[in-house]
């Protein structure tokens, strides 16, 4: 059995992606460039060591494209979104293959979609322009028909990690967890077993959580989350409701958070940031977990 998948990044998507390069400056994060793909979305990067977050919105002259039997449209899909709302919409995983993660998706049920390709332009660390290029097989499941699920292979990796990139104000070190909603939680959580190829998933009090590369993806209904965390995820949210933010420091983040004026709260050793002060993505960072 092969080893559980490791998250590669989330995509979340903005009306005004100069307001959210912005905000997220405020909530402690170094952002990165500006970038453009070939469709016409457009992005900033938030880097950590082998994940990050992709901030993405649709750029001038963007063009919804056409529905076309078996293709899975990056573009159509955010712009969908974004028609409803802002926040987390897509959760990708780290591909060494992505052919062949598109076949074993076939084959167990879960989404049998054509291989996307492209490349864009990146700037290096030394300031040089160099190529990036990337395949992604995309998943899919009738439970969660409001979130995205691809994996991603990088042809260039060596271009497009930086480590100067992954040192942020806020001490962030990386992602650590990830918040699902939904009614049945465990309908939820046995198709992300299947899509990180994790094993079975656990009951946790009234959810279900599956646990991948040390990241933990937490299965519950809205009212538990709500419960859990305040109002951080909101009343009528996205299924992905919140992200878990590993910090060094927690002191760090907080100072972050109250010099960029973002409103949060502190409950159980995290500092929760609500949907309503994140354009939609609710987060919480939480210390580092020792090994």
């Amino acid at each position: 059995m092969q080893a559980p998948r490791a998250i590669d990044h989330l995509v979340i998507p903005a009306r005004d992606l100069s307001a959210q390069a912005e905000l997220y400056r405020r909530l402690g994060f170094q952002v990165g460039s500006r970038n453009r793909h070939p469709w016409g979305t457009e992005n900033h990067i938030i880097q950590f060591e082998g994940s990050f977050l992709e901030l993405i919105a649709l750029g001038e002259g963007f063009e919804q494209p056409e529905r076309e039997a078996g293709v899975f449209s990056f573009a159509a899909f955010v712009a969908q979104f974004l028609a409803r709302r802002e926040g987390l919409a897509m959760l990708a995983l780290r591909s060494e293959d992505a052919e062949a993660d598109r076949r074993r998706f076939a084959a167990e049920g879960v989404g049998d979609f054509a291989r996307f390709d492209f490349g864009r332009k990146a700037r290096r660390a030394d300031g040089r322009e160099a190529d990036v290029a990337f395949s992604l097989a995309f998943a899919a499941t009738p439970a969660l028909p409001e979130a995205g699920f691809f994996v991603c292979q990088q042809h260039f990796p060596e271009n497009f990690w930086n480590p100067a990139a992954q040192v942020h104000p806020n001490g962030a070190k990386g992602i650590s967890g990830l918040a699902i909603v939904h009614e049945r939680p465990a309908e939820a959580a046995a198709f992300l077993a299947r899509f990180f190829g994790a094993p079975a998933a656990r009951a946790d009090g009234g959810g279900v959580v599956v646990d991948a590369d040390g990241v933990s993806i937490e299965c519950r209904q809205r009212a538990d989350f709500a419960q859990r965390a305040g109002a951080a995820i909101g009343a009528d949210g996205p299924p992905i409701a919140l992200v878990r933010i590993a910090v060094d420091d927690l002191g760090a983040a907080r100072r972050a958070l109250d010099a960029g004026a973002i409103a949060h709260v502190e409950a159980g050793g995290s500092l929760f940031v609500g949907a309503e002060a994140a354009m939609g993505a609710a987060y919480a960072f939480e210390p580092v977990k020792s090994s």
